[in-house]
């Protein structure tokens, strides 16, 4: 009885997909003025293409034969592909609030957090609240450098522990540590609190995996995302794993406003301060959508910051010329026993090629988050049709050959040749976006991941666990909304012996 009632179920679906996709693909005008598109298949379109653990890259080789401006059919969405920075440049710069809109995956659709979140709203008045008090309350110039003592702090902490292991040459797991004081900066910002111990290997691990699972969840193919008509079923489960997710990171955020809620009147200056106590109507949110608020802040700084760092630590082991180069600038420009400050990072001018190198080779998203065309978009001799979703691969763009020379190659003196940044003056690199969605706490993840690498350089010289030789190191990745190493970076801190 039960296999006759799940036989008719999937049959009765498998119409339902196949009639709406004959309807939408007769109701959809054909047009000439698409942008190239591979061959597809009748319903999942080009889906057979680029199901695999690698979108990014499959998106690069199809766009190395279809052009830099190109259109995938994925089931009933209609996606258009962009991979070159006269593209990405047009398209943003005269499109920008056509395309100002998410398309929004159908896993963060739980607990109402695509309606609340600054990452996925689209950019109506409570998008630009949430926006406004990201960018006063936390990333402007006058509170980052209020809070340049903390940053510090954590970074002194993080070298004590690292300093720890040297003696003891224990094995440091980078991207743990990293992402520990990252995590901690952020908790004292929010909540004046540190949320893991840096000697924790389980706390932060578990924080670390919760930030993981979220991130893979959101970007990892999900059928309802191709076929909209499956969201009610939810087939791979991806909602409701993610509602188990952001309750987990939600209770850690009850109890920090309950906490504070029940103390004295005595204030901490910090981010929950703030909400809990303005008098502007425009900064004052419900519980609902703080919790959600905090949840993009840590999903994304803690995780971001962390990858970045990760990354540039592990090409600077693998060359160790550019590693050799790197902490002479340090030890030139840095007297001797002083430490790292932040007003040293302008004169460290090698170290900040080599974050921008870190960045065009390593993104911390392969992908700019998607967006949705709103309206009808002309891109030059192309058409992008109405609610098309737009996907802009920065990853494409950091290693196509005709944008860079050698683009495989780590090879930060490409940035001393060529004044680059990353605050979108050029859209060769533009790993924190663009636009009026461009990432807000650029300005707080440059201060943090130069500190930090240039700290963990100065104090000490690195070598791979296990003998491993430098040439030898595993370089591969896992996909998700950010592209993290596959094997965690675990390597050997050694006393400097010059």
């Amino acid at each position: 009885m039960w296999f006759s009632w799940i036989s008719l179920a999937i049959f009765s679906f498998s119409c339902i997909l196949i009639i709406r996709a004959i309807s939408s693909t007769r109701s959809r005008p054909y047009n000439t003025q698409l942008p190239p598109s591979p061959s597809s298949l009748p319903i999942i379109g080009n889906l057979h293409q680029i199901l695999n653990d690698m979108p990014h890259k499959c998106f690069a080789n199809l766009a190395k034969i279809h052009g830099p401006i190109m259109t995938l059919q994925l089931g009933q969405m209609t996606t258009i592909v962009i991979s070159s920075p006269d593209a990405a440049s047009e398209l943003i710069h005269k499109n920008d609030i056509a395309i100002s809109s998410r398309s929004v995956p159908d896993a963060v659709r739980t607990l109402r957090h695509h309606e609340l979140s600054v990452v996925w709203l689209p950019a109506n008045p409570q998008w630009k609240d949430l926006r406004r008090i990201c960018s006063t309350e936390l990333f402007t110039s006058r509170r980052l450098d209020a809070n340049e003592g903390l940053r510090a702090h954590k970074v002194r902490e993080l070298i004590a522990y690292v300093s720890e292991c040297c003696d003891s040459q224990k094995v440091v797991d980078i991207g743990r540590v990293v992402f520990t004081t990252t995590l901690n900066l952020l908790s004292n910002t929010i909540f004046s609190v540190d949320f893991v111990k840096l000697d924790s290997d389980s706390e932060s691990s578990e924080f670390k995996d919760l930030v993981k699972k979220i991130m893979e969840e959101a970007a990892s193919s999900n059928p309802s995302d191709f076929f909209p008509c499956l969201r009610v079923m939810d087939p791979l489960g991806r909602r409701r794993r993610m509602k188990a997710y952001f309750k987990k990171l939600h209770a850690i955020f009850d109890d920090n406003i309950d906490r504070r809620l029940l103390q004295d009147a005595s204030r901490h200056n910090d981010l929950l301060d703030t909400l809990l106590h303005s008098e502007e109507e425009s900064s004052r949110i419900d519980r609902h959508t703080m919790k959600s608020l905090f949840s993009d802040l840590f999903a994304a700084g803690s995780d971001t910051s962390s990858i970045t760092v990760e990354w540039a630590m592990a090409e600077l082991i693998r060359n160790p010329k550019v590693m050799a180069r790197a902490r002479a600038e340090i030890a030139t420009v840095i007297e001797p026993k002083k430490v790292v400050v932040e007003s040293d990072i302008e004169r460290l001018h090698y170290l900040q090629a080599v974050v921008k190198e870190t960045l065009r080779l390593h993104p911390p998203a392969a992908f700019l988050l998607p967006r949705k065309a709103e309206s009808r978009i002309a891109l030059g001799q192309y058409i992008i049709p109405e609610g098309a979703r737009v996907v802009v691969n920065v990853w494409a763009i950091g290693r196509d050959p005709r944008v860079w020379a050698d683009p495989e190659e780590f090879r930060p003196e490409r940035f001393l040749e060529e004044e680059i940044d990353f605050k979108c003056r050029n859209f060769k690199l533009i790993p924190f976006g663009a636009g009026r969605r461009i990432c807000p706490g650029i300005p707080l993840a440059s201060r943090m991941v130069h500190l930090v690498l240039a700290s963990l350089l100065q104090r000490f010289e690195w070598k791979l666990e296990d003998g491993v030789e430098p040439e030898n190191m595993d370089m591969s990745e896992i996909f998700g909304i950010t592209v993290a190493r596959a094997l965690p970076l675990r390597a050997v801190p050694v006393v400097p012996s010059d």
